[in-house]
């Protein structure tokens, strides 16, 4: 069974200029690196897209762009998520997401609901999505974690939720949902350092913070794993591992973005309430990005 979304998949910075307006010059350079690097599908308006501080018009402005410059090279994830189930309803109303090929939707932060407000959540987008849905289980950010006897029940209940973003690092729950599911569902891991241990029991892919700065590294990592290389795959995912630490330091992408400063491939600047990483910081990115460019 083909999946839409399976291998390297990366979470696009949107990179600004000083003016704090999006740089759509280095994001289209981004779009093409990422492409060329063998990565297999983008993620736009992820967390790592600031997207918290992005009105709606830039969304659209940033989803058309995206789309445009990929021109139907690779797949397209949008995210489209909240707290207010009406608001993403609403929104997946007014979003021009006709040329997209699926969307990301996150547990909801803040509010903290029951199990059951969670299904009853992404059920009601699920009836509501023009494509289909990749659920985001993300608790250090949503405060509360959507459990795999949750996830089962969607990805049982809604045809048109087609896969899980898991960022738990639960593999308890991880391995319980890869048992549990669809053929048609897939898992997909949202940490850098948990790529090849989660493909390992039988992930799809990752959805990566790194592969901005490093898509070859993050995609040849993913494709040696799926592939049941696990020691080449290793190998990278531990060469790695010191900068995908750093770049989560200090917040992301404050560290994505320093980093890729460091080497000239977008502008240090993210928007309030983030603010750059330290000096310190910037500087051990850099020498340890520099060591692997």
């Amino acid at each position: 069974m083909h999946k839409i979304f399976h291998g390297a998949g990366v979470a696009l910075i949107t990179p600004f200029g000083g003016d704090l307006q999006i740089d759509f010059n280095s994001l289209g350079k981004l779009v093409d690196s990422q492409i060329g690097n063998h990565m297999d599908f983008l993620v736009v308006l992820g967390t790592t897209a600031e997207t918290a501080t992005l009105s709606h018009a830039e969304r659209q402005l940033l989803i058309d762009f995206v789309i445009e410059k990929s021109a139907g090279r690779v797949p397209v994830m949008v995210g489209v998520g909240g707290n207010s189930t009406s608001d993403v309803i609403d929104q997946l109303k007014s979003l021009n997401l006709q040329k997209a090929d699926g969307i990301l939707s996150v547990v909801p932060y803040y509010n903290k609901p029951s199990q059951e407000g969670i299904y009853q959540h992404f059920m009601a987008i699920a009836a509501t999505s023009p494509v289909p849905i990749v659920l985001y289980n993300v608790p250090g950010r949503s405060a509360i974690s959507m459990t795999a006897d949750t996830t089962l029940r969607l990805a049982h209940d809604a045809e048109n939720i087609i896969g899980t973003k898991e960022a738990s690092g639960n593999f308890g729950e991880i391995i319980k949902i890869l048992k549990g599911k669809p053929d048609r569902f897939s898992v997909i891991t949202g940490d850098d350092s948990l790529i090849v241990p989660t493909t390992s029991i039988g992930g799809e892919g990752v959805i990566s913070v790194a592969a901005n700065l490093i898509p070859r590294q993050i995609s040849a990592m993913t494709h040696y794993a799926l592939n049941g290389d696990y020691n080449s795959a290793a190998a990278i995912q531990l060469d790695i591992q010191s900068l995908v630490e750093d770049l989560f330091a200090e917040g992301n992408p404050s560290g994505v973005k320093a980093a890729m400063h460091s080497v000239g491939l977008c502008e240090n600047v993210v928007r309030l309430p983030l603010v750059p990483v330290s000096e310190k910081l910037y500087n051990s990115l850099a020498e340890k990005t520099k060591r692997l460019l």
